[in-house]
């Protein structure tokens, strides 16, 4: 009776921690699909062709800017955390104290590792801003310089080579692991060791994300090639060799569009 009653909490953990994720990482998609919070002009360049104007950057715009950068984050990361999260929730049942610890000791996991990828949204809202008014920005949220574009894509192919990003990768593709070496009990643990995952996170796919800049960042296609690209690399059994493969394709697109700008 007892084993029963613990396979079903089991189920009903897994349930819950799929299904609100599930939900989170849906809206967030959904905020993005309709615009992520940008108030996007056309102007008429004549002969039918239209033109995307966007708002003068202030503090507000940047806010809002942010707050896309955030919720893309969460659409584009989250997914791929869905193993680890099922194990914490596991672990805090297993280790909990009181009734409800389980819940929010997986809550504050997620907080952690999402509170990461808010620092690096933060990151990219002021090298946005930078770029833009360096005039190196398109209006479709891409860089408009051609030799930029090719640096960007052959570092982060070469990135796809280096042994930090192995061992970054290494830690997000055995959550197990990285659990038994890293867990620390209590709900403050748990936050803490939502951060250390979310770090070592950052350091597997932060040039991917700088992608976004070459796609353009509201461009919701290349978003979702980007995360599918992170879901396989951190999940499946060859997703690393697929991502070194992703690396020579990314390194000879960046040689090519070099030589094109010259």
């Amino acid at each position: 009776m007892t084993a029963d009653w613990l396979y079903a909490a089991l189920r009903h953990d897994r349930a819950v921690v799929l299904g609100s994720l599930a939900l989170v990482v849906a809206l967030a998609w959904a905020w993005l699909w309709l615009g992520a919070g940008i108030d996007m002009e056309e102007m008429d360049m004549g002969g039918g062709q239209m033109m995307l104007m966007l708002p003068e950057w202030s503090l507000s715009y940047g806010l809002v800017v942010f707050a896309m950068w955030a919720v893309m984050m969460v659409a584009m990361m989250l997914p791929s955390a869905a193993p680890v999260t099922l194990l914490v929730a596991n672990i805090a049942r297993n280790r909990a104290a009181s009734e409800g610890a389980s819940g929010a000791g997986t809550v504050l996991f997620v907080i952690g590792y999402l509170a990461v990828w808010t620092g690096f949204a933060a990151g990219a809202t002021l090298l946005q801003w930078a770029l833009d008014d360096a005039g190196l920005m398109a209006e479709t949220m891409a860089l408009a310089n051609r030799i930029a574009v090719g640096v960007v894509l052959i570092v982060a192919g070469i990135y796809q080579w280096t042994p930090f990003k192995e061992a970054c990768l290494r830690h997000c593709r055995s959550p197990l692991q990285f659990l038994l070496f890293h867990w620390r009990d209590g709900r403050l643990g748990a936050l803490k060791s939502g951060i250390g995952h979310g770090a070592y996170c950052l350091g597997c796919c932060w040039m991917l994300m700088a992608l976004l800049f070459v796609g353009g960042i509201m461009n919701l296609a290349w978003i979702a090639a980007i995360a599918l690209l992170v879901l396989i690399e951190k999940t499946l059994p060859r997703g690393a060799w697929l991502g070194r493969a992703i690396g020579i394709v990314l390194i000879v697109w960046g040689v090519v569009t070099l030589a094109m700008a010259a």
